[in-house]
């Protein structure tokens, strides 16, 4: 559930009418502007805030978030927030981390963006901290850009294990973070071929440091749009950008897409949904994938 131009009033009916539903998950995202790469629009309820008030307002769903920016918050800043969200959700929790891109939010708040390689070393990075801040007792890093000494994080998890996620496309450094690092990759809005593809890359990059690839989820992200003026009222700009990951057309095509992304080897699909959002679009959804 996208958190721009919506209240959280909506957001939160609106997850309590997807979990009625029946739907397995729920995730939010990491912006402070809406994700249209437009400096005039800002409407943006803020991820850690709106993921917590998920995790309070649902009792079944995992609540996961695709994904963090790891150049927005320290590591220590998300792995307390992360066990938090947790402890609310009773061990429901997914964390999901990527590089961050959105450059228009960076330079609005004056956070230095920089080049892409550097940003993945910081994901990179910061994912290691993560995993030790919520698995063990007493954590110590040294690293370029962030280090440890004796830190702890208290209280745990819940869960005995968090999922962590990778999220983002790029075959060369996001999917071997992924192999070397995750319990789990997400990736959005692409085609059910690129979505294969790219699992293949990661697969690859599981063999060569030995990791059974069975080991981590594959999910996608793709929209929903029944009309062509619901998706481009959704996603303005982007449409055609994102055109190749929506769902869309009669129901019997819906059903036929969701399932070339099952044979590409997708474990999980996820409707990303922005404002202007339709709750019957999404019961619509979900009573078509039922046939």
């Amino acid at each position: 559930t996208g958190l721009q131009n919506i209240s959280m009033p909506e957001l939160r009916k609106l997850w309590r009418r997807i979990e009625d539903l029946g739907f397995g998950w729920i995730s939010i995202w990491d912006h402070f502007y809406a994700a249209t790469f437009k400096a005039d629009e800002p409407y943006c309820q803020e991820a850690i805030a709106a993921h917590a008030a998920l995790a309070a307002d649902t009792s079944k769903v995992r609540v996961g978030s695709l994904v963090y920016c790891a150049g927005y918050r320290h590591p220590a800043v998300l792995a307390n927030a992360m066990c938090t969200i947790d402890q609310i959700s009773n061990g429901r929790c997914d964390f999901g981390i990527g590089a961050g891109w959105a450059q228009v939010e960076y330079e609005a708040y004056g956070m230095p963006f920089p080049p892409i390689k550097e940003r993945m070393d910081i994901l990179e990075e910061s994912i290691q901290c993560c995993r030790l801040l919520l698995n063990e007792e007493i954590s110590s890093f040294s690293g370029k850009y962030f280090s440890l000494k004796d830190a702890r994080c208290e209280p745990k998890p819940v869960q005995a294990h968090m999922p962590i996620w990778v999220g983002g496309g790029g075959e060369k450094r996001t999917l071997k973070i992924a192999a070397k690092y995750a319990d789990a990759w997400n990736v959005p809005f692409i085609s059910p071929e690129a979505f294969a593809q790219k699992r293949a890359v990661l697969h690859e990059h599981c063999e060569s440091i030995g990791r059974n690839p069975a080991e981590l989820a594959c999910a996608v992200n793709l929209g929903i749009a029944w009309t062509e003026e619901s998706l481009r009222s959704q996603f303005g700009g982007l449409t055609e950008q994102v055109r190749p990951g929506v769902l869309t057309g009669s129901d019997e095509q819906v059903i036929d897409r969701i399932g070339q992304y099952v044979a590409a080897g997708a474990d999980q699909v996820n409707l990303a949904l922005r404002a202007p959002i339709n709750v019957d679009d999404i019961e619509r959804d979900r009573k078509s994938t039922r046939l």
